[in-house]
């Protein structure tokens, strides 16, 4: 079974080819088998590899691929626990966003294309948690930029989608600058970039911390990119702009998880990194925080998600950047499933609605959307962190490392918690509970979304809230750590185990938990009881709320210092410098050879007298120069 492992991207490919190459020829029937189909048999591969994986690693070598002087790179792909782990969550998920996009997208124009799209982007997205070495790797990251480009801006003929399109892949490009000069610096450093040489190297020469640091910042770049964490995550909450099953494939499953992949790969490098591990604590720790507050005061539903994905993302580096790698992987599979049923409820709440996203305009949905409100309670349960939903556990062990590495990380973890628990409770009160504030006709087409849609929510919600005990804290029985450590290889020996469960992390989990609690019970109190509706009008906000409502203005400072910085060079050297010296150069050249033609034409009049006067002429200066 483990040597069939490369059909599970190439079947995903084959959906888009099929769908891509048939377009409108193809039925929607046809459309909805081959791209549901495809991804349906690559989860059912993966599932069969790991039930028999058994903690082995192995690399299937599909063929040569460069090989020039020092450099040599196969195409090969690296199964182990952790490229199997990301490979069930992208099939898994992906495929559930697949059915419910059947529900969503079906009076869409463009339905064939969308699923295409999809399938090229589960196909890429393994091809980068596949790789055996950086350069596979950095094809697939490649890939997931292009494909988030063409999801987000699927609805084309909207210029602000076109435009928030246009930011990722920009803002991506910065990032993937960082890990590409890492890439080169790991070369340089070790002649290779395959990922069993590299890690030996680093495991022989420990002691080469400042090339290491170097490494891992470049590479956390990279990340930063990908994962939207500090400066480089603006582009993610302008990604709603596509589809609503694009933003939960995009938050959940794929293209924000790449970056945490890519470190816990790097795991070897990071722990002999110490200087870049930290890096990677405060920046997440920062972003955990900082997000969160903006998500205090946003009312589009997506958009409280979207920051609710950059702050869960946070986490996931914090984790990373205080070696708990197995918690900062087991966040991100619950935050798949928790995430994944958030933005389908969202989905199915836009689609009862109409297409309104204002939160404002929503309220008293509970009975319309039964099965919605229902599993979108759990979801916001299990992101707020409340025992036995999913998020408790995997948020309590990335707390729990925090602790023990810095007191300080721990307290803004809790402070974010808190933040997350209230922001996603008011969301959800003013969502499902109270009066219904829409319109005479929304209210009148309120209904439960088909179960296409419904059947993915249902199964998100189990995994939601059961996903946890993968990762129950008991010293040696954690499961998911036993499983993860043959993949850590030489970092194993260096990083933080999952401890037996003692008092102290009792106590810290008690403190969390009643916090969580805290924030939620305020949450209930003012939009629940006291049933406050956010401020309509954005000049009535006070100071404060304006702020944190227009996200610190972030995109208007990174406008003013460098969009138009660059806009002003850019007019300034079109109009003087790429008109007056470039193009001045090119048509002077023209100018001479025009003009040095004119004046040779008159030699060519075809007045034979004139034809011998010229030779003479030529002759007597031939005679002269030789002369003198």
């Amino acid at each position: 079974m483990i040597q069939l492992a490369w059909l599970i991207p190439i079947l995903p490919l084959i959906g888009f080819l099929i769908i891509g190459l048939g377009g409108k020829k193809l039925s929607k029937n046809l459309v909805t088998m081959v791209g549901c189909g495809s991804i349906l048999a690559a989860f059912g591969l993966s599932l069969g590899i790991f039930f028999q994986l058994h903690g082995t690693t192995q690399v299937i070598k599909l063929s040569e691929w460069i090989s020039t002087g020092r450099l040599h790179i196969d195409f090969a792909f690296l199964i182990d626990p952790l490229s199997v782990l990301f490979m069930l969550i992208i099939t898994g998920v992906g495929f559930l966003i697949h059915v419910y996009s059947v529900g969503y997208m079906k009076d869409d124009e463009k339905y064939d294309r969308f699923f295409a799209y999809l399938n090229l982007f589960v196909f890429f997205m393994l091809f980068l948690v596949m790789g055996s070495n950086y350069l596979v790797m950095f094809v697939g990251w490649e890939g997931v930029g292009l494909c988030s480009y063409l999801l987000i801006g699927f609805w084309f003929k909207n210029t602000e989608y076109n435009n928030a399109a246009k930011k990722a892949f920009i803002v991506n490009r910065i990032g993937d600058l960082g890990f590409l000069l890492g890439m080169i610096l790991i070369y340089i450093t070790f002649n290779s970039l395959n990922f069993d040489t590299v890690f030996k190297g680093v495991h022989d020469n420990a002691y080469n911390k400042e090339i290491y640091n170097l490494i891992g910042i470049l590479l956390f770049i990279g990340a930063c990119g990908k994962s939207a964490q500090i400066p480089l995550y603006t582009w993610l909450p302008d990604a709603m702009a596509g589809p609503t099953p694009v933003s939960a494939l995009i938050h959940a499953a794929t293209m924000v998880t790449a970056g945490v992949y890519m470190i816990a790969r790097s795991a070897v490098i990071f722990v002999n990194a110490p200087v870049a591990s930290e890096v990677v604590a405060i920046v997440g720790v920062c972003t955990a925080l900082f997000a969160a507050t903006i998500g205090l005061f946003q009312n589009d539903i997506k958009k409280v998600l979207a920051y609710s994905t950059v702050s869960q993302l946070g986490y996931m580096f914090l984790g990373l950047g205080v070696g708990a790698f197995t918690g900062g992987v087991f966040h991100v599979m619950t935050h798949a499933f928790f995430k994944a049923l958030l933005f389908l409820g969202a989905g199915s709440v836009i689609h009862a609605m109409s297409g309104e996203q204002d939160i404002r305009k929503m309220g008293g949905l509970k009975k319309a959307l039964p099965i919605t409100h229902l599993t979108f309670l759990i979801a916001t349960i299990a992101i707020s962190g409340l025992p036995p939903f999913s998020g408790f556990f995997s948020k309590d062990e990335i707390l729990a490392a925090a602790y023990e590495h810095n007191k300080i990380y721990w307290i803004l973890g809790v402070i974010g918690s808190m933040l997350t628990a209230f922001y996603m409770f008011r969301l959800y009160f003013l969502t499902f509970h109270g009066k219904f504030r829409g319109t005479h006709d929304q209210e009148h087409h309120l209904h439960e979304s088909p179960k296409t849609m419904t059947v993915p929510l249902v199964i998100l919600a189990i995994l939601a809230a059961a996903g946890g005990f993968l990762g129950i804290p008991n010293g040696e029985q954690h499961l998911l750590y036993k499983f993860l450590e043959p993949a850590y290889g030489y970092a194993s020996t260096w990083m933080d185990r999952p401890k037996a469960f003692s008092m102290d992390e009792a106590r810290l989990m008690i403190i969390a938990v009643l916090s969580a609690c805290a924030a939620i019970y305020v949450a209930w109190f003012v939009y629940k009881k006291k049933n406050m509706i956010p401020i309509q009008n954005e000049i009535d906000m006070p100071k404060y709320q304006r702020v944190i409502y227009h996200k610190y203005y972030v995109d208007e400072f990174y406008n003013a210092i460098v969009r138009k910085p660059m806009d002003w060079i850019s007019d300034k050297g079109y109009k003087y410098f790429e008109n007056k010296v470039v193009d001045g150069f090119v048509n002077g050249v023209g100018t001479v050879v025009k003009w040095s033609g004119g004046i040779l034409r008159y030699a060519q009049s075809g007045n034979i007298g004139f034809y011998m006067f010229a030779m003479t002429i030529a002759i007597i200066i031939m005679l002269l120069v030789k002369l003198f």
